[in-house]
């Protein structure tokens, strides 16, 4: 039996530069769906996503996190970094204070084991918000 390496096909351009890439990224998994879902994207090194996993699907306006869920995801990718993002199935992609105190607890969490946060995004109707350029991470 031999381990073969396929092709990814996980993102085009193989690395995370900016919001704006993990928007990209985000908007094909969260963009249409009717309720809540929150995913990881764990990165390596070189801020490629080594894998996209949905940590927690809610219900219309709401779901609950839990760091626990959030970094088992990273450690079994043996990620270097996360970012994570959620929809909101309203469209408006203003933060909630769930969202920014979900995106602190995500941060700790992240300093504590050694695998940073570097971004949180939540996917409205053809809009982002990044919690990082807002300034809570």
């Amino acid at each position: 039996m031999k381990l073969v390496r396929e092709s990814s096909l996980l993102y085009k351009e193989r690395s995370l530069c900016s919001p704006e890439d993990g928007y990209k990224l985000m908007r094909h998994y969260l963009a249409d769906l009717d309720r809540e879902a929150f995913i990881v994207v764990s990165l390596d090194t070189k801020n490629s996503p080594v894998s996209i996993n949905v940590c927690h699907i809610g219900t219309l306006n709401a779901t609950i996190v839990h760091p626990r869920e959030v970094m088992k995801a990273a450690i079994l990718s043996n990620a270097s970094s996360i970012i994570v993002g959620h929809n909101h199935p309203s469209g408006n992609s203003s933060p909630s204070q769930e969202d920014i105190s979900t995106t602190e607890r995500l941060a700790e969490a992240g300093k504590i084991i050694g695998i940073e946060l570097l971004d949180h995004i939540i996917v409205g109707n053809d809009n982002f918000v990044s919690l990082k350029t807002r300034g809570y991470i």
